[in-house]
């Protein structure tokens, strides 16, 4: 039976969550130690952070939402990892005045790029935080996704706008602060020194498919669950995907 309080549950994280556990489960291989230092930037009120932690390692989250902090500390006391997950304020800007650099296995980048004033600066700022052999998670919204969402909902000009403008915003309405393709991202990724380990489309079809009929048909969602795991691996839907996840890794990492 699904349980509801991991990531994999979800339609929309499914896929993230799938290459994270097995990313962890290689770092825990290649370290022998059952227990890793994660490090969540920007990771909010824990949709991530808390399963990890279930899974048995170390979270500190840094987010700058007191708000999203003590939801975070309120569902880590629930899942019974409380003592596994650490929340402190900050941002990606200024890591370091929060944690150490050099001090975690694996370092998780969701949805923070989209906000940052210097995307590069961000990416480098994580992977600072890595140890000698870590890994990073990074996930950020992408371009095509948002252009063919609004051409499907026939917003042909705002479609346009985004493809044309150098953030892939849609114009001014949009609440998004900036998009990226996957070429973006992983340039993004190697220009930090980290290798490219797998890049995967995130969210391709269950932002397009009505809500309705995922409800409604007898083994929808479990047959849109299959069908997003075996499109995102592969490049020909990256560019249509809502989100990518590009997963990175240090040298000695890579090597192990």
């Amino acid at each position: 039976m699904s349980d509801p309080t991991r990531p994999r549950a979800s339609l929309r994280t499914a896929v993230v969550w799938e290459v994270l556990q097995d990313a962890l489960d290689r770092r825990v291989k290649a370290t022998g130690r059952d227990s890793l230092d994660v490090l969540d930037t920007g990771g909010g009120s824990g949709n991530f952070a808390v399963p990890v932690a279930r899974l048995g390692h170390r979270v500190t989250v840094v987010d700058p939402s007191p708000n999203a902090l003590f939801a975070l500390e309120r569902r880590a006391a629930e899942a019974g990892v409380a003592d596994r997950v650490r929340g402190v304020q900050g941002d990606a800007h200024g890591l370091f005045d929060v944690v150490e650099r050099g001090s975690y296995d694996a370092v998780l980048c969701h949805g923070v790029l989209e906000y940052v004033d210097d995307p590069a600066e961000g990416i480098r700022n994580a992977v600072a935080a890595l140890r000698a052999e870590g890994v990073l998670s990074l996930l950020a919204a992408g371009l095509g996704g948002a252009v063919l969402a609004r051409a499907l909902a026939g917003h042909f000009t705002e479609a346009r706008q985004a493809l044309q403008d150098p953030d892939g915003r849609w114009g001014p309405g949009d609440p998004m602060p900036r998009r990226f393709t996957a070429e973006q991202l992983t340039a993004l990724v190697e220009g930090a020194g980290l290798r490219v380990g797998a890049v995967h489309g995130v969210r391709v079809f269950a932002d397009l498919v009505p809500g309705v009929l995922v409800d409604t048909e007898p083994g929808a969602s479990e047959a849109l669950l299959k069908l997003e795991a075996a499109a995102a691996e592969l490049p020909a839907f990256h560019s249509v995907a809502t989100q990518l996840h590009v997963l990175g890794e240090t040298a000695g990492a890579a090597g192990a």
